[in-house]
C-alpha cells in the first residue's frame, strides 16, 4: 500500500510508518521538519495548518493517516495558544480532506487522530463510542476536529477517528516527565485518585492503525484506550512500584492549575472509556493490562 502520514516526526507518526515500512509499504510523510530518507519512506516537507503543495501528495494513496496536531502540553494555555490548539486540528484536518476532496484518484480511507477528551469529565459513567460528547475546551476542540474529518465520509471515504487515550510511551508523551518525579520521590496521583484514568501503550496505537487499514467494516469513532483501565490512584501507585519509589505525593487540582494553567483540570478529567468497536472489530491488545503495558513502556525510555 502507498500511505500518506501528516506528523510523521512525532512519537505516534513515525512508530506508525516503521510499522508499516516493516511490512512493506510506501509510506510518503508530511512534516515540517523532514527527516533522513529511508528505504520505503519519502518526505514531504510542509505545514498541515496551510495549504499547499504537499496537498498534491495525497493523490492514489490507499489511505491517509493523520495525526498532526500541536501537543497539548506544549505551552501555557494562553488565548493564543488555545487558538493555536484548535487551528492546528480543526483546520489541518479541514486541507487533508480538501485534498482528498481534490483528487483524481481519492484515496478510500482517512484514519484521523481524535482524543478521548471528547468525553469530558463523566465520573462513573461508562463511555463507549456511541456515548455523547462531553462540554469543555477539549471536547468543544475534539468535536469541532472530528466534523471536520467526517466531511471526508460524506464524500464516500471510510473514516475512522481514533480516541486517544493518554499514550504510554518510554520515549516521549507523558511518562518520561511522570518518570522524573518518581526518580526523585516526588511522585503520586495527578489530581483525584478516585478519577478513572485511560490510557493505551503506544504499541496498541500502531496496532490498531494497522488493524483499521485492514479491517473495511471498522468506521467512525473508535476509543483508543486499553481495556484494562484503571483509577489515577492505582496509576500512580504501579508507576512507583515499576520504579521501586514511593506514590506518596499526590498533586490536587488547584497544584495542577497553578503549575500548568487551564491544562491542569484536563490532565486527569475522569473518564471511564471502554474500546467497544476495537473489540468488537477483532482487535487484540498487545498490552491490555497496566502491570505488563507500564513495564514495557518504562523500558524503552
Amino acid at each position: 500500500m502507498r500511505i500518506f502520514i501528516t506528523g510523521a516526526s512525532g512519537l505516534l507518526g513515525g512508530l506508525i510508518a516503521d510499522r508499516l515500512r516493516a511490512r512493506g509499504d510506501e509510506v510518503v510523510a508530511l512534516s515540517r521538519r523532514p527527516g533522513q530518507p529511508r528505504p520505503g519512506l519519502t518526505w514531504v516537507a510542509g505545514d498541515v495548518v496551510e495549504p499547499g503543495p504537499w496537498q498534491d501528495q495525497v493523490e492514489g494513496a490507499d489511505a491517509v493517516v493523520h495525526l498532526a496536531g500541536e501537543p497539548l502540553d506544549a505551552r501555557r494555555w494562553s488565548a493564543r495558544q488555545k487558538e493555536r490548539l484548535r487551528e492546528s486540528r480543526v483546520a489541518g484536518t479541514a486541507n487533508v480532506v480538501a485534498a482528498m476532496a481534490r483528487s483524481r484518484t481519492r484515496p478510500p480511507l482517512l484514519l484521523a487522530a481524535s482524543a478521548a477528551g471528547i468525553y469530558g469529565a463523566r465520573g462513573e459513567e461508562e463511555l463507549d463510542e456511541r456515548a455523547p460528547p462531553g462540554t469543555g475546551f477539549l471536547a468543544e476542540i475534539c468535536q469541532a476536529w472530528e466534523g471536520e474529518a467526517r466531511r471526508a465520509g460524506e464524500a464516500g471515504v471510510r473514516t475512522v477517528c481514533l480516541r486517544l487515550g493518554v499514550v504510554l510511551s518510554g520515549r516521549g508523551g507523558a511518562l518520561p516527565r511522570m518518570r522524573t518525579a518518581f526518580t526523585f520521590f516526588a511522585g503520586g496521583p495527578l489530581g483525584d485518585r478516585r478519577a478513572w484514568f485511560p490510557w493505551i501503550h503506544e504499541d496498541d496505537v500502531a496496532g490498531l492503525a494497522l488493524h483499521a487499514l485492514a479491517t473495511p467494516s471498522l468506521s467512525g469513532p473508535v476509543n483508543a484506550v486499553a481495556p484494562g483501565i484503571v483509577r489515577m490512584g492505582d496509576f500512580a501507585r504501579a508507576i512507583g512500584q515499576a520504579l521501586r519509589r514511593p506514590s506518596w505525593a499526590p498533586v490536587p487540582e488547584v497544584a495542577l492549575r497553578l503549575l500548568v494553567g487551564e491544562l491542569g483540570a484536563s490532565i486527569n478529567p475522569g473518564m471511564k472509556v471502554i474500546p467497544r468497536a476495537a473489540l468488537a472489530a477483532g482487535y487484540r491488545f498487545q498490552h491490555p493490562a497496566l502491570d505488563t503495558a507500564l513495564p514495557a513502556a518504562l523500558a524503552r525510555g
